[in-house]
This record gives structure tokens, sequence and C-alpha cells, in this order.
């Protein structure tokens, strides 16, 4: 697929292909898992390997969130993980992590695809949303409480800001940066009645032993992280993104997983709750941010920082590909490119392994 300067398919085309209604039933978790245990088995080294290209099996998948437009930086991300799924032979997904709706919404749902699109990348299938699928995750979370690996916790989020202060000047060796104190992980159930009788709705956390996960990613090398109590469900009864999306990888036979690596340290946790669900763990691509000047992640204070923006100011499609396509180090200085051709060069080798700045990708 080409890009274009005008959209080939507008928000009306895109609108008409994503389908609106929530799914009426879905495979459960756990009758995947069998069909994803020798998909494990075949994920290495040799994904990337041409002789790997048939394997329909393989699929890879960009998950954002409908809560803005995308910025550069995610449209960025977006090309990666469809190049690393298209050149490996990987059938690619498109979802829609809109767990929050008060922030998430059509509008910028049909925005994002339609950017997509624009760029030339493609996906396969409907767009799956979280929101159509919290009974999924509640019978997850239930799965875990059978086995003893839930529990209540009552702490605001002042609460618990000021008790990893408190804890600072001694903290705790194998613990993730910032990790929750544990502060409500023995209550007993008087203290858990009690709390409740004082009109406090708890959010439910994974019990963790302490475990600290190493996996390697395509980027960053072998990484290593601790794992601690994770929110599992927030007090409204929201499920939480880091169980939401290991049963959506699980659940859609996810093999490879590329997004930015401001998720890097969330990876053990996910990567835990594969094993304690029984799902395979998937491939691992984290992308370094684009960031501004003040060495923070791209927002709308940094200016032009959409495909719209960009465009409004001159800029063509092949313009601003081609700039995403030099801070990955795969097109020379003024070298025009498509998606296409993208695909047949690829190696996440070559791929940065530090952030780039928006006045780079500007040049």
């Amino acid at each position: 697929m080409q890009p274009e300067d005008t959209c080939p398919c507008g928000l009306d085309a895109v609108a008409g292909a994503v389908d609106t209604h929530p799914t009426s039933a879905r495979p459960l978790l756990v009758t995947r898992l069998s069909t994803l245990a020798f998909v494990e088995s075949a994920v290495g080294d040799a994904l990337f390997d041409p002789r790997t290209r048939q394997n329909a099996v393989m699929v890879g998948r960009f998950a954002p969130s409908p809560t803005g437009e995308l910025h550069l930086g995610n449209l960025r991300t977006a090309l990666v993980a469809w190049l690393a799924a298209r050149s490996s032979g990987r059938r690619f997904l498109v979802r829609m992590e809109d767990l929050d709706r008060v922030t998430s919404s059509e509008r910028h749902e049909l925005r994002q695809l339609a950017d997509l699109a624009t760029i030339g990348l493609d996906w396969d299938g409907e767009v799956v949303r979280q929101s159509d699928r919290f009974d999924l995750y509640r019978a997850e979370i239930e799965r875990l409480r059978v086995d003893g690996r839930v529990y209540p916790c009552f702490c605001t989020r002042r609460e618990i800001r000021d008790e990893i202060d408190a804890a600072a000047l001694a903290p705790h060796v194998h613990l993730p940066d910032r990790a929750y104190p544990g502060t409500c992980r023995d209550l007993s159930v008087d203290e858990q009645a009690q709390r409740r009788a004082d009109g406090r709705q708890p959010a439910l956390r994974l019990r963790t032993d302490g475990e600290v996960i190493e996996f390697a990613d395509r980027v960053h090398g072998l990484t290593r992280g601790a794992v601690d109590d994770v929110v599992l469900a927030r007090a409204d009864g929201v499920p939480a993104y880091n169980l939401a999306v290991v049963v959506d990888d699980a659940d859609q036979g996810v093999t490879q997983v590329t997004r930015g690596d401001d998720l890097l340290t969330s990876t053990p946790r996910q990567i835990l709750l594969q094993r304690l669900l029984g799902a395979p763990t998937p491939e691992y691509v984290h992308v370094p941010l684009i960031l501004g000047e003040d060495e923070q992640r791209l927002a709308k204070r940094h200016g032009a920082v959409t495909l719209g923006d960009l465009r409004s100011q001159g800029l063509t499609v092949t313009d601003v590909l081609g700039a995403m396509a030099r801070s990955l180090n795969l097109a020379a200085p003024g070298e025009i490119v498509t998606v296409d051709r993208l695909v047949d060069r690829f190696d996440p080798s070559r791929l940065p392994k530090t952030a780039s700045y928006l006045s780079d990708l500007q040049r």
C-alpha cells in the first residue's frame, strides 16, 4: 500500500471498515492457550528469518489509546510495529485500549485509524476494543483470586505516594522504582471490613512473591526487572492496563508486541501475569521515544506533532514517512521511501537504542 498526500480512505471509509458493535461472544483465554502453546516454541531468533514469512499463525499488533490524535512518536511506533509484523510474515492487528471511557472517544479512534491508513499501514480483521471485553478480564481476575493471588487495596494515590516517599531512605532492593509498598497486603478480614464500612472501595492487586523477571528485547537486549503488587482492577471496577493487555494478547494470539520503550519497565509485570495465567510470552520490541527539546514525551505544547499539523505546514505524507524512516536508521538523508520498500529492508538490529528529538525529524 502506497502512502498518498490525500488519504485514500478518509474518516467515512475507515468508519465503514470498523465494527462498532460489541462482540457478543469471545473465546475464553484458556481455550486459546492450547492453540498457542506450540507457537511459543517457534518464537525466537528465527522470527525475522525470511523462511518464516508464510507462517500465518504469528501475529503482531498496534494498540493505541483513542484519547487524542496520534502524534509523530505514536505514528513511528505504529510504523515499526507494522514493519516488524509484515517483514516476518505476521498478521497485523489494531486494538483500541479504551479502558478509560471518560477520555476515549470514537472520534479519536476514527482519526487514528485514518492516519494509519494515510501513511500506508493496513491491518487484518476487525479493530478490537478493550471496552467490549470487561467480562473476559474479570474472569481472569477471578482465576487469580481462586489461586490466592488477589487482595483488596484501600489506599488512595496520595497515601501510596506518601508511603513510597517515607520508605525512600530504606529502599527495597528487589522492587522497581516507586513500587507499591504493600500497605494493604496483609490486612485482616476485620480491617478490610472496617475500611469498607468507612466508605472505601478497594482496588484489586496481584499478590507477588518478589519475582524478578528476565527477558530479551529486540532493541534493548537482555532486560531484568522486579515485580511489585500491580493493580488488576481499579476501585471503580475498571480492569487495569497490565491485566487487560496480557489477556488481550493471549486471546488474540499475539506473538510480537511492539510499543514505546516507556513501557519497558511494565514488561516484567506482564510476563509474570502471563505465567500465572498460563499464557505464552510474545517477542518484545520496545521502540525509543521521540522527545521534545525539553526532554519530555511529545505533547501539544511541542507544536506541530500530529500528521495533520505537519501536512498543514506544507509537508507531504512522503516527507513525514521519510523523516520517520531516517530516525529509525531505515532510510538515507533525502531518500524517498514507501512502506513496501521499508518492509524489504527492515531489521530490528538497525533501530536506535536511544530517544530521538522532534527537531531532528523536522529537518
